[in-house]
Formats: C-alpha cells, sequence, structure tokens
C-alpha cells in the first residue's frame, strides 16, 4: 500500500497536501480542540484562585483571634496567672476550629512583655537552617497592668493542590507560613 497518497471514497487519491488543506477546513470538533488548549491554564488559575483564597480566610480567621486574645489580655479580662503556653494556644486553636485542623498541628505563640514599644518592635521572626521558623526562643509572658505586650501567632498552613504547592509555599515542607501580630499596652486592672 502506497504510504504518499490516501484514496479518498470517490476513488480519487489524495496527497498529503490535501489532506491537510481538508483537515485545517473542516470545523468539526474546534470546540472540543481549543478547551483542550484552554482547559490546562484555565484550571490551573482557578486552582491559584481558589488556594489563595482559602489561605487569606485562614490568615483573616488567625488574625481575627489573635486581636481577640489581645483585647481580653488588654482589658484584664485574662490575667498573667491564669495563662500559660497550652491554655493560650487551646483559647487561639478554638477561634481557629473553622478552618484548621483539630489540635492545631502547626501553631506556633510568642506572648511577651516589653518595657517599650520600640523594645516590641526590634524583634524579628529567625529561621533555622532549613527554612523553617526557629521557635527555640517563644515562649508566654505576659506582663501586669500598664505593661506594653506583643503576641505573635505563626501558623504553618497546608498548601492543598499538589501542583500549587511548589509555587505557593514559603517553608520547606510545602506549606505556607500565616502570621498574625499585635502590641498593646495593659490597661489599669
Amino acid at each position: 500500500m502506497d504510504t504518499s497518497k490516501i484514496e479518498a471514497k470517490e476513488g480519487k487519491r489524495l496527497t498529503p497536501r490535501a489532506l491537510l488543506y481538508r483537515f485545517c477546513r473542516d470545523r468539526k470538533g474546534v470546540a472540543a480542540i481549543e478547551f483542550a488548549a484552554l482547559a490546562i491554564p484555565f484550571f490551573l488559575l482557578l486552582f491559584a484562585i481558589l488556594e489563595s483564597c482559602v489561605a487569606f480566610a485562614a490568615q483573616q480567621v488567625m488574625a481575627n483571634a489573635t486581636f481577640d486574645i489581645a483585647r481580653q489580655f488588654r482589658t484584664g479580662q485574662l490575667r498573667p496567672d491564669d495563662l500559660n503556653e497550652g491554655s493560650l494556644r487551646d483559647m487561639l486553636c478554638a477561634r481557629m476550629s473553622v478552618l484548621v485542623s483539630d489540635g492545631c498541628p502547626g501553631l506556633e505563640v510568642d506572648l511577651r512583655a516589653y518595657d517599650t514599644f520600640e523594645e516590641a518592635a526590634r524583634l524579628r521572626i529567625k529561621y533555622t537552617p532549613g527554612g523553617d521558623i526557629d521557635t527555640s526562643d517563644f515562649r508566654v509572658e505576659p506582663g501586669d497592668a500598664l505593661s506594653k505586650n506583643m503576641l505573635r501567632v505563626f501558623y504553618r498552613w497546608p498548601v492543598m493542590t499538589d501542583f500549587m504547592r511548589k509555587s505557593m509555599s514559603n517553608l520547606p515542607d510545602g506549606k505556607t507560613l500565616l502570621f498574625s501580630t499585635t502590641a498593646w499596652q495593659n490597661e489599669p486592672f
């Protein structure tokens, strides 16, 4: 069988050039071909938008929880003697439970009292050699009445979409670091 020419229905032989012309002229299945060409970028964009929206919502929930706990310290509803790292973590986790896993794995808290706000502003995030946050100096030491305090909350948010993990994560284990902080001066309680 001659592969350079193909026989048409009428018995005529078609050259490869004629076949290519017929293929380009035929409009059957154009929508399917166009969808196939555009589906991958469309779904990548869609998943990136969804992933970003969910991470932003988690960031906002965490910020609201941080500000709520800080307000309770500021007004004296929570006293330094009533608090330890576990109870502070549990209070934050309860307020974030709508978007995070049970037990809030990856949640880190740091609450300290300072002499001045300038001293609190100098505190920086430290990283381990592997690229994760260094939590070795985190502590929970709130101040008494009229003290200046700062609460920092970190959460290692898992990127849910596998193919987006490399581009959207900023921690070495494929997670994104969410961060919230607030500083205040306690009222005279």
